[in-house]
């Protein structure tokens, strides 16, 4: 699902830099730079003598490992049970802390996560009771005709008729493929944890923009956060706060805060220092300053912040239903169980349908103008949308009671294409069977496995000594330190081949997105017809199940993994296509008018100026490819997979928390490793171009 800001900071503000000059600055050096190949600024590479360090690096480890046994393989008794000291943590907190023992007043921290989740369940029963259950026998839930009518008035408000016929058709599939009860469960579930995830992500947001003490400390918790699959902290979300829609809610803030909490301090702290002085010339607090300043100079930013929170939230709808969350999730997966992939398939674009309509609603309140109302005026003329929302929301629950069908459609009035699709799958295994088998075992015999096999042979010294040498090639000691240390992290607690596993698979997969991303994103970036249309795509197959894209490759290739590949490329290419259509059409007119001026080729217009200036968002692009592939781990290993996403699942079927969480670090070390090293050759090419 959707994860479009699981990037650091630094990541960030090395996209955005080129966006902030001026186009004729930009156009007058990077062009120059491209054209001549004398980049203004670049330091001497000695690129020769970083390369000899590499190969006596590989030389010495592969001459040691025959001699040394610790660094063939990294000796046991230098292992850290960490793994141990979590679940003994965990074991004190829940079983063994008490407050106020031996007083009537006696409490244990299990208490105060059950108050909280009985105190979180009040709201959700209230938009379960109105959206889905009902309050009782007499007072039925909201008719389905009402929630369509109710959206269609508010996407007119906030975006005009296409907003509103787009809202109307949405809800109306719904009803219409028999999905009404489930999507209502799961609705209900995002009006509560939205909010919730957007007051967390402001107040974290405004301290980060106030706080740069606050800032650098959180930011390590949100790297994390973001990049380890959501698998691993299900695992103490369950033994903390149990099982059911509040643990879901819990779950979901903990993935979803992080990105909105960014794009928030990231709005504030982008507000010119003139309007801050103007506040400030007025007299203004700091207090009023911010509500009354900042806030609306930031608002389009704060908005998109609220827009991430809701496809975030929705990204975690199938994952949460592992812990007991009502819905799509929950059907969604009875589907994939049960093998009945139509029925799978219509669940998953129920989300897909809930998704694009509450992301396009948000961007067009985000983009909405404030309009005055005259207080002169009668309030119904003032508020003429709310006027008529009361009166929709009588006439139809009336005329619900009259026509049943308005309340909810029946089997029999209800479309369904699974067996379509399930008709689909049957002539594909049917016709194409011998061919499919043939290509699996070319590719698992031939590449995959021998890929494998050297990954894992790779020791551990030799990785740990490359990947350092090449964060201080890129940027210095502290990206060679974070390098080093956390990739040194799974040797450390004795999951090094589990995490080389991990890494080939990624590896392979991420390979595979780059090139083929790229290739879609650069023919379809040469005009913008298709351009928007690969965006409609794309949004398309982001806010697609992640579960979904493993029944089909699994159905054809059986359990292995290449099953788990392809579901990773399918996954995760779509960040690729995105950004590299942002970055190609971003490059400013006047650049290209002087590229052209110059007599160069389309090719070499592309190949020296058009690729160096998008080269930040085409890397943000690989860099987005590899978190979203490493979110994918966990999922795969339930095919069969034999990496840390395997480590993960079994944890989780046996609640063991230290097991789940340093499976879950070592994944998210991968992702911080490489969002560092991408960050850092990202910030060097601007400067080599003059850019910086």
């Amino acid at each position: 699902m959707t994860q479009t800001i699981t990037l650091s900071n630094d990541s960030i503000n090395a996209a955005n830099a080129n966006r902030q000059r001026p186009a004729t600055e930009v156009s007058a050096r990077s062009v120059k730079a491209s054209l001549t190949g004398r980049p203004a600024k670049a330091r001497p590479h000695h690129w020769a003598l970083y390369w000899a360090a590499a190969l006596a690096i590989i030389v010495l480890g592969q001459f040691a490992v025959s001699r040394l046994e610790w660094i063939a393989s990294y000796p046991s008794s230098w292992i850290m049970p960490l793994k141990d000291w979590i679940d003994s943590f965990f074991e004190w907190l829940i079983y063994g802390l008490l407050f106020f023992e031996g007083t009537p007043f006696e409490f244990a921290p299990r208490d105060i996560t059950r108050g909280f989740s009985a105190l979180l369940a009040y709201p959700l029963g209230l938009t379960a009771s109105l959206f889905s259950d009902g309050y009782s026998k007499t007072v039925p839930a909201l008719p389905w005709v009402t929630v369509a009518g109710l959206a269609a008035l508010l996407g007119h408000w906030v975006g005009g008729w296409r907003s509103a016929l787009l809202a109307a058709a949405a809800f109306s599939y719904l009803a219409l493929f028999g999905v009404w009860q489930a999507s209502m469960q799961t609705f209900s579930l995002v009006l509560i944890t939205v909010p919730l995830v957007f007051l967390i992500g402001l107040a974290a947001g405004i301290v980060m923009s106030k706080s740069q003490r606050f800032k650098r400390a959180v930011t390590p918790l949100f790297d994390i956060l973001q990049s380890m699959p959501p698998f691993a902290y299900l695992v103490p979300i369950v033994v903390l706060y149990g099982v059911g829609d509040v643990p879901a809610m819990i779950a979901t803030a903990l993935f979803a805060v992080p990105p909105v909490a960014r794009c928030i301090a990231l709005g504030l702290e982008g507000v010119q220092k003139g309007v801050l002085e103007a506040g400030r010339m007025m007299g203004c607090t700091r207090w009023q300053l911010l509500w009354q300043v900042q806030m609306p100079a930031a608002r389009s930013v704060i908005l998109v912040g609220l827009n991430q929170g809701i496809m975030q939230t929705l990204a975690m709808i199938v994952l949460a239903a592992l812990i007991g969350a009502s819905g799509l999730g929950s059907e969604l997966l009875t589907s994939l169980q049960s093998l009945r992939l139509g029925e799978a398939l219509e669940q998953g674009i129920a989300i897909v349908v809930i998704a694009v309509v509450l992301d396009r609603l948000s961007r067009a309140y985000a983009l909405k103008q404030p309009v005055y109302a005259d207080p002169r005026r009668s309030w119904w003329r003032r508020h003429p949308y709310v006027a008529l929302a009361l009166a929709y929301l009588i006439v139809s629950i009336m005329l619900a009671r009259v026509f049943p069908q308005m309340a909810l459609l029946t089997g029999e009035h209800s479309i369904t294409t699974a067996p379509y699709w399930n008709a689909g799958i049957d002539w594909i295994n049917l016709h194409l069977y011998e061919s499919v088998q043939a290509f699996r075992n070319f590719t698992l015999l031939e590449i995959l496995i021998p890929t494998r096999n050297f990954f894992q042979a790779i020791p551990w010294v030799t990785l740990v000594a490359l990947l350092a040498l090449l964060g201080y090639r890129l940027g210095g000691w502290s990206v060679a330190l974070v390098a080093g240390l956390l990739t040194l992290f799974p040797a450390v607690t004795g999951l090094w081949i589990q995490t080389m596993t991990t890494l080939y698979m990624i590896g392979t997969a991420a390979a595979v997105c780059v090139v083929v991303g790229f290739a879609i994103g650069l023919a379809a970036s040469r005009s913008a017809p298709w351009s928007r249309f690969a965006a409609g795509v794309c949004d398309f197959f982001q806010t697609f199940p992640s579960f979904i894209y493993l029944i089909p490759v699994v159905m054809l290739f059986k359990v292995s993994d290449l099953s788990a590949i392809i579901a990773v490329l399918l996954f995760a290419v779509v960040p690729m296509i995105r950004y590299t259509i942002l970055g190609l059409r971003g490059v400013p007119k006047p650049i290209m008018e002087a590229a052209t001026q110059q007599g160069t080729t389309p090719l070499q217009r592309l190949v020296k100026v058009e690729l160096p200036i998008a080269l930040p968002e085409i890397m943000l692009g690989v860099n987005q490819v590899i978190f979203m592939a490493l979110f994918m781990v966990a999922i795969t290993a339930l095919i069969g997979t034999q990496d840390l996403g395997a480590e993960i699942n079994v944890a989780r079927s046996g609640n063991e928390i230290g097991k789940a969480l340093v499976a879950g670090l070592c994944i998210a070390f991968l992702g911080i490793t490489a969002d560092r090293l991408i960050g850092a050759w990202v910030k060097r090419k601007r400067i080599a171009l003059g850019s910086a």
